[in-house]
């Protein structure tokens, strides 16, 4: 029987509405800042997306390009004046960065209270501890969601994750394990990957490499959410092979049209988050 194909801008469209009544309800208008360094054409789309989502849903946009060129003093000012800027409460420095810039250095400078990434390491160590104030990178947030949506059981399953990174794979595990699924945390070095996936009653592949899961390493009935955004000749593709490995699965994103739109989604839920704590 072939999967479930879990419909991501459907869900995205349910957490906008649910965000956009919120701040109706709210009193305060949230208020996001993005950055945008560099011109990287692919970043030009995803902020533009972002800041149309956050019209829609009611908060004020705050936009700035500083050039490709932007010194790093620049930067660092310019992320230091949105800190103190009470009207921002989220700030959105989107990745990646002109080589000239190290990533980290300006993820470390954001308030991790408008840390609407999730990214600095305040957040993360909250994450670890499990604390509600914790702001969730967006993307595995947004898986979070999607299997809720689904009705996936998580207390008591078997959960792979594929991808270390501190972006995706790190904190999917550790909301994982908050839910109290039993977690295998795979990567490049992972010794016999395909038996250890095939275990899974969840899998989450977050790794970069297009078709790396197949069929072979999918358990039957098990729910597979697909992060992988890698592009060839044959268009926009995910990690997972997804003709074959849905007619094992039980339920299984699409690329695209699955994970993408909820990072998105999430940005926003985050953005929300920090108004709120922002406002008492």
């Amino acid at each position: 029987m072939a999967a479930k194909i879990i419909d991501g801008k459907a869900v995205a469209a349910r957490v906008k509405a649910e965000v956009a009544e919120e701040v109706a309800a709210l009193g305060l208008r949230p208020g996001l800042a993005t950055i945008l360094v560099g011109d990287d054409p692919a970043s030009a789309v995803y902020v533009r997306m972002k800041r149309d989502d956050s019209a829609e849903v009611g908060f004020e946009s705050f936009h700035h390009e500083p050039g490709g060129d932007v010194s790093a003093e620049t930067l660092a000012e310019l992320i230091r004046s949105l800190n103190a800027d009470a009207r921002v409460h989220g700030i959105l420095l989107q990745l990646p960065l002109p080589g000239h810039l190290e990533q980290d250095e300006f993820i470390s400078l954001i308030d991790p209270a408008k840390d609407v990434d999730g990214l600095t390491t305040v957040n993360a160590g909250l994450l670890m501890h499990n604390r509600e104030e914790a702001i969730v990178p967006c993307t595995p947030a947004g898986c979070m969601r999607l299997l809720e949506d689904t009705g996936t059981e998580l207390s008591g399953a078997r959960a792979v994750v594929l991808g270390r990174s501190i972006l995706v794979g790190k904190p999917m595990v550790q909301l994982l394990l908050a839910a109290n699924a039993t977690v295998t945390h795979c990567h490049s070095r992972t010794r016999d990957l395909p038996a250890v996936c095939s275990e899974a009653d969840v899998l989450i592949a977050a790794v970069g490499s297009a078709g790396l899961v197949t069929a072979d390493m999918v358990r039957e009935g098990a729910v597979v959410i697909d992060v992988g955004t890698n592009r060839t000749e044959d268009g926009l593709v995910g990690d997972v092979d997804f003709e074959p490995v849905a007619q094992k699965a039980a339920a299984i994103t699409p690329v695209p049209g699955g994970v993408g739109p909820m990072t998105r989604a999430m940005l926003l839920v985050n953005t929300l988050k920090a108004a709120r704590a922002a406002a008492g």
